[in-house]
């Protein structure tokens, strides 16, 4: 059985998917036409439910729950792992609260957990302009955005070309919250039998622990999709973004997932989700 899988070049899902898409472990009969995009261009897929299987930013889900189902399998949560305000200049958290407006700010897609952070963190910043995020820390160096909302590497390279953080917005959310972020998980097409759905599960649960067992085994897959990113990098990036939630979201991973789509609900970011979001 064929199934359509959609996951970004970022060195986090090329080192989850590696075993999965190239047969290192049984994939149980399952074959996988893969498709590369970026985070936002894949939620926008989900939008119009064109994947059997995507990655997807968890702001994004909220919209799908009637077309996806979330996997314990594949997600990225985490401590310390949030985007980040920067600037090319200096502007303080209190300039930011108390005119918002005034800064033109890019971020990385209009339903990435990202922009839902900064809509909870800073309700009145509504002077967005939409990149794709690798393209955030040039804009800034050209003057083009005021301030950046950036996600993935970026936070290892920011300081390097000069760029001032303002906010930690996933230090702001565990201040808030106590929780792990939820920033990005793998759905599953609610159209496909359960048994499939659940065998998905299983080899992608493989997947991570077999590429944990193997961290090397996916370097020549991970470095070929990861954008000239030097090897530190790459697995810095990969430390950052995949740990225990990514084998399996447990207890902790949903209840800070039903705690985002909460506050989401509460705040009028999202509209009322749709059946249940966790695979059972």
């Amino acid at each position: 059985m064929k199934l359509t899988l959609g996951f970004s070049p970022c060195p986090n899902d090329t080192f989850i998917f590696d075993a999965l898409i190239h047969h290192k472990i049984d994939t149980e009969g399952l074959d996988f036409e893969v498709f590369f995009d970026d985070v936002e261009t894949l939620n926008q897929k989900a939008m119009k439910g064109v994947l059997d299987i995507t990655k997807l930013s968890y702001h994004a889900f909220a919209y799908v729950t009637d077309k996806y189902v979330l996997l314990d399998a594949g997600s990225a949560l985490g401590f310390g792992v949030g985007p980040l305000l920067i600037s090319n200049f200096e502007i303080s958290i209190s300039d930011l609260q108390s005119d918002s407006m005034k800064y033109n700010i890019g971020i990385p897609g209009k339903y990435t957990t990202a922009n839902f952070l900064l809509g909870l963190a800073f309700p009145e910043a509504k002077n967005k302009t939409e990149l794709v995020f690798s393209d955030i820390e040039n804009a800034l160096l050209e003057n083009r955005i005021d301030i950046g909302l950036i996600i993935h590497e970026n936070r290892f390279t920011y300081q390097e070309k000069g760029l001032h953080k303002i906010i930690d917005l996933g230090d702001y959310w565990e201040k808030q919250t106590g929780c792990a972020i939820p920033l990005g998980g793998i759905v599953i097409n609610r159209k496909l039998p359960l048994d499939v759905q659940l065998k998905v599960n299983r080899v992608l649960r493989k997947s991570v622990e077999y590429a944990f067992a193997n961290p090397k085994s996916g370097l020549e897959f991970i470095r070929e999709h990861s954008q000239e990113m030097s090897e530190d990098v790459m697995y810095k990036h990969i430390d950052l973004y995949v740990n225990k939630y990514s084998v399996d979201l447990g207890e902790e991973g949903r209840k800070a997932i039903q705690l985002l789509f909460d506050k989401a609900l509460e705040n009028k970011i999202i509209p009322p989700v749709k059946g249940n979001i966790f695979l059972t």
